[in-house]
């Protein structure tokens, strides 16, 4: 068996700042690699999630240039935890800027989960500045992936934390728990909000992994990190990430052209492979990658390895 790839070591950014995008939105930045190499932009999950140290070492520091970013209301970006002048679409604008920016013709857009939904519509967008996908989890934000989730789906199989997240709600209002949730993450009493936000996010982090992660738990708890997080995610799932239905699906052939890889856990319970194999029919070009022992993160070593090899690939490496 050939022995899987491990994330690359430890590496601190050349450069980093902010960038003003306007409507009082400002994206906090970092550039790591080799300035000149091959350019990459990293879009992390949510919506409402961040970037972290370990996103940094998914590509060889020797041969990318890559741009990682805290989208709207994420991480250190600023305005925290906003949910105004926040969309898919200005996000999208906002990878263009940040091309702009660092001053790249076109580069490989790699986004898991939430990060695969906006690497497809910004690379449907904008087909000319993306020479290649690489993409984990795949969620094509249609209603049918919403009722999974927020419905009947991954409810069956993770029962006891169902309750845990369905619990926090009347009885009465569980029909629309999105709404029901949204309402409070609103509040303008903040216990109210915080536990909120809390039990969203431990449902999210439940549903993530193939085995318990502990530390992802701790983390999604956090409510530094669990308020931003869910209170954008609920808007996002609200308003349908702003998107037709099956729109993601429907024009794939604005990008057939790309080079893509798909990495997908095979028990992953947050975006089921579903997804990826419909847009494998699709296009049947794109690679799709299935690991067989691994769920939603991108932190499984299944994941990991599958992922390394996609940018060792268009690296001119092996896969």
């Amino acid at each position: 068996m050939t022995e899987r790839r491990t994330l690359y070591p430890e590496i601190e950014p050349y450069e980093s700042g902010w960038l003003d995008v306007g409507e009082g939105h400002s994206l906090y930045y970092e550039r790591v690699g080799t300035p000149g190499a091959k350019p990459a932009v990293f879009l992390h999950g949510g919506p409402g999630g961040g970037m972290s140290p370990s996103h940094r070492r998914q590509w060889n520091p020797a041969r990318y240039d890559v741009l990682l970013f805290d989208q709207r209301g994420c991480g250190k970006s600023k305005l925290f935890a906003e949910i105004e002048n926040n969309d898919t679409w200005r996000i999208v604008a906002d990878i263009e800027r940040l091309r702009e920016m660092c001053g790249h013709e076109a580069w490989q857009a790699f986004g898991g989960s939430w990060g695969s939904t906006l690497a497809l519509a910004y690379a449907q967008t904008h087909p000319d500045r993306v020479t290649e996908l690489v993409l984990r989890g795949i969620f094509l934000a249609r209603e049918k992936e919403d009722e999974w989730l927020y419905g009947r789906g991954a409810s069956e199989i993770m029962p006891e934390q169902w309750d845990a997240f369905t619990g926090l709600i009347p009885q009465d209002e569980r029909g629309d728990l999105v709404t029901a949730y949204e309402r409070r993450l609103n509040s303008d009493d903040e216990a109210v909000a915080l536990a909120a936000a809390r039990e969203w996010s431990l449902w999210e982090a439940n549903v993530a992994t193939l085995l318990p992660n502990p530390e992802l738990l701790e983390e999604f708890a956090d409510p530094s990190k669990a308020l931003p997080f869910a209170r954008i995610c609920v808007r996002f799932f609200r308003d349908r990430f702003y998107l037709e239905e099956g729109q993601l699906l429907a024009n794939i052939d604005r990008i057939r052209h790309i080079p893509t890889v798909m990495v997908q856990g095979r028990y992953d319970i947050c975006t089921p492979p579903t997804s990826a194999w419909e847009v494998k029919k699709a296009w049947p070009e794109a690679e799709l990658w299935i690991v067989p022992d691994a769920g939603h993160s991108a932190s499984e070593p299944g994941i990991i390895d599958g992922l390394v090899r996609a940018t060792d690939k268009f690296a001119g490496g092996d896969a």
